[in-house]
């Protein structure tokens, strides 16, 4: 175990995490196939995770990615590879039962050097393998690198305790605290049952959508970890008006920030980004669907205090609303189609408003109570 491993683990008890994952958000059972992906950065948590699948005598698979293998693929990969996939991935998106995915990077922007355009023809491509895999019980997730510390702007050891009161490993049951928290949501979600529409209001916002016929979502960590939000599947000709999304993301490790997207019945007529404008443009040519919405969330995760530059964490901010452009979720009643799904967050915490229906539901990053 290297040194960065071993200081982690003196913070984040993998066996603890591992149990969380395995039980809380996979809920995995005997003969089940679980797939782990990760890299050899998260081996104390990997070997915890083999441990917990094992115990339920499960089979798991542990997929491990070497540094600099995606960027090697971008870098090498023929007009045929990038246009298609390899059946052997087919083959295990059918036959696994649940699939968990682990952020352990080495290089948070390693792919910030390849071309978008190569990214988006692999993303289309690979659609079939994706709607296949969403199709199963899935999780994603974080163990802190030297990397991941960083892009969040803090030391490792810093970041691992972040990361601990994010998931709530820092609670005496961990499981019971998002219990918990998926019992307010139910209630947000009551309260939001019948509405229509949406409007967010934000410094450089106006933007109205609707929700009429669809579904909310309570997200209580069975999907991610860290979880906390609330979401949704906008009508996909509905969203009107301008956004500005005031924290920034890093979809395939490209810095994007300042993002401004213009609406009209659904589609995206305007869009800029102060940082990472290529990418922008590439990623609303990835398909057809890609320029228009396929999720609202809102946040509710309180314990993750701050953005770190990973939208596994910084869409669950309590106080926060994101929109995801491209592909919505099916149980949302959502019927956007694209290889796209890239969230994008506004920070309502500093002079905001989401409003249901004209109710105002988020005030300056508050939940307002029930009527």
């Amino acid at each position: 175990m290297s040194s960065a491993e071993d200081r982690v683990a003196q913070v984040i008890d993998p066996a603890a995490m591992a149990e969380l994952l395995i039980g809380w958000c996979l809920e995995v059972e005997a003969h089940q196939k679980v797939v782990v992906r990760s890299t050899p950065l998260a081996t104390p948590l990997m070997l915890e995770l083999q441990k917990a699948i094992l115990a339920r005598e499960a089979w798991p698979t542990l997929n491990i990615e070497l540094p600099g293998q995606a960027k090697g693929f971008y870098d090498n990969a023929h007009d045929a590879q990038l246009d298609d996939f390899d059946d052997v991935a087919m083959a295990e998106a059918k036959e696994l039962t649940a699939v968990l995915g682990v952020q352990a990077p080495y290089d948070a922007a390693e792919l910030a050097g390849v071309d978008p355009s190569r990214i988006a023809r692999a993303a289309r491509a690979r659609r079939p393998l994706r709607e296949r895999t969403m199709k199963k019980r899935w999780c994603s997730s974080l163990w802190p690198t030297e990397a991941s510390a960083q892009l969040a702007g803090m030391e490792l050891e810093e970041f691992a305790a972040f990361v601990r009161g994010a998931t709530f490993l820092d609670r005496p049951n961990p499981p019971a605290a998002w219990a918990e928290l998926g019992a307010f949501q139910a209630e947000l979600i009551e309260r939001l049952s019948g509405t229509e529409q949406i409007r967010i209001e934000a410094e450089g916002t106006d933007l109205t959508l609707s929700v009429k016929g669809r579904s909310w979502v309570n997200s209580d960590g069975r999907r991610n970890m860290p979880s906390g939000e609330i979401f949704s599947g906008p009508l996909e000709s509905s969203a009107e008006g301008k956004i500005r999304f005031s924290i920034r993301s890093s979809p395939s490790g490209v810095d994007v920030d300042g993002v401004e997207l213009v609406f009209r019945k659904g589609v995206v007529v305007e869009a800029r980004a102060e940082r990472g404008d290529d990418y922008l443009q590439q990623a609303l040519g990835t398909d057809q669907g890609a320029r228009r919405l396929g999720e609202i969330g809102i946040g509710t995760n309180f314990g993750i205090t701050r953005p770190v530059g990973s939208i596994l964490f910084d869409e669950k901010i309590g106080g926060t609303v994101h929109l995801a452009l491209g592909r919505s979720y099916r149980e949302t009643g959502g019927r956007n189609e694209s290889a796209l799904h890239w969230d994008m967050i506004c920070d309502l915490r500093a002079g905001g408003r989401l409003s249901a229906d004209a109710a105002p539901l988020l005030i300056d990053g508050q939940f307002t109570p029930p009527a």
